[in-house]
């Protein structure tokens, strides 16, 4: 079996969501610091995003790919056993939405809570550069910092986080840990008794939320304490044995999951049609009512493609399967994607 390395950051979400799957996989690994000396002579990606897999290409030559969504499929491939996509093609795609949801939705909450909270902001400003060096000097880890914070606070609008949108970003983040908190309360994972994709996505995010940044910490251990317990433990899940009978069925969905695809429909759904319909027209802002709140932030055109992944995701479905599908997000808002 092929060693892979990782290169990614404490801080990243996407990064700490791979590592999750690959320690959950049983996938061999080596987790790498961008800058370090371990990182050296690896190859670079076309785009410098993180985590990057290192990973042989077609003609066997090392190569960086980054998106750690098309990534989990490619390992998908490549190994086998303690898969993270449900069997059930019905399941396998409401994980795959709510993966996209917490892929790209709950990042709005993550960033928006860092960067627009003074006490957030500054304990960030002090971790984030010395992870990619511990020992640097201390005047050059506080410069570093504070050209860090600015650029950040800089791109706040990036994700759609202002004084419009912040109602509706910090109100969505309390109800996502209230109906997180509830299917936990039955179930050990969103997929059921195994993880799937979601958990991992989930899991990515609210290692800043829940663990990281303070103030949308304290607001997780106040709402939901079960689900700061469930970010520790989803951090290294390669002792769970599961069994194919540990799936949801799709069958037998229960209210608790059928309420998580709700608020995908409440929030997330009129986003991406929305930013979908800006770019269309060439427009240079989102301007939408979501939750009956106003929402305004620039077009995103990533999340345009994101729409039609999940586009092309149900149409791919065979009949049955997309029935099954239809039937389940008929009630939640979800449907309005398609």
């Amino acid at each position: 079996m092929i060693h892979l390395t990782i290169v990614g950051v404490p801080g990243s979400p996407y990064s700490r969501k791979l590592r999750a799957v690959l320690r959950y996989r049983r996938i061999p690994h080596a987790w790498v610091l961008p800058g370090s000396p371990e990182s050296r002579g690896l190859p670079e990606p076309r785009v410098a995003l993180l985590p990057r897999l290192i990973l042989p290409g077609d003609d066997g030559a090392l190569e960086a790919r980054v998106d750690s969504t098309p990534l989990i499929r490619v390992l998908e491939g490549s190994h086998r056993g303690r898969s993270v996509v449900p069997p059930d093609p019905a399941m396998a795609f409401l994980d795959a939405l709510l993966e996209d949801y917490a892929d790209e939705w709950l990042t709005k909450p993550m960033f928006h809570y860092r960067w627009a909270f003074a006490p957030d902001a500054g304990r960030a400003a002090a971790i984030l550069p010395r992870w990619f060096r511990t020992n640097m000097p201390e005047d050059h880890a506080v410069s570093l910092g504070k050209d860090f914070s600015e650029r950040q606070i800089a791109r706040l609008a990036v994700v759609g986080s202002n004084e419009t949108t912040a109602p509706v970003i910090e109100e969505s983040y309390r109800r996502l840990l209230a109906l997180l908190d509830a299917h936990l309360t039955r179930w050990r994972f969103v997929m059921g008794g195994r993880p799937g994709a979601s958990d991992f996505a989930l899991y990515g995010q609210l290692t800043q939320l829940a663990l990281f940044d303070p103030t949308p910490a304290d607001i997780a251990l106040r709402v939901a304490p079960r689900v700061v317990a469930w970010v520790d433990l989803v951090e290294d899940l390669s002792g769970l044995e599961p069994a194919d009978a540990d799936w949801l069925s799709s069958e037998d969905v229960p209210d608790t999951l059928r309420a998580l695809l709700a608020e995908v429909g409440r929030v997330y759904v009129p986003f991406l049609l929305a930013n979908a319909e800006a770019l269309e027209r060439g427009a240079d802002r989102v301007e939408y009512r979501i939750d009956g709140r106003s929402w305004l932030q620039r077009p995103f055109p990533y999340q345009r493609k994101c729409l039609q992944w999940l586009r092309e995701g149900r149409a791919a479905l065979a009949a049955d399967a997309r029935r099954t599908v239809d039937a389940l997000l008929a009630e939640t808002g979800c449907a309005r994607l398609f």
